[in-house]
């Protein structure tokens, strides 16, 4: 088993109480809820991080318009090109 370190959390009495029925609902206890949520929140802040990253990066680098040239406004609204 890893090694864990004991903490201590200061909440409302009656968040506790809410808290103890959801985990004995689950057939756990309130440490594990506890542990679960914050694994989660550590993925959820890794996987956000690292969507920032690369929107960042895909920002400075541009996504890569084929020709480089813009094109004019009746170019993009000539209904022609596409029947």
């Amino acid at each position: 088993m890893a090694d864990k370190q004991n903490i201590t959390v200061a909440i409302e009495p009656a968040l506790l109480k809410q808290a103890r029925a959801i985990a004995a609902r689950r057939g756990t206890s309130i440490s594990a809820l506890l542990a679960d949520e914050l694994r989660r929140l550590v993925a959820d802040d890794r996987s956000y991080e690292s969507a920032r990253r690369k929107a960042l990066a895909l920002m400075k680098t541009g996504i890569g318009m084929a020709s480089g040239r813009m094109e004019s406004r009746d170019e993009i609204h000539d209904r022609n090109r596409f029947r």
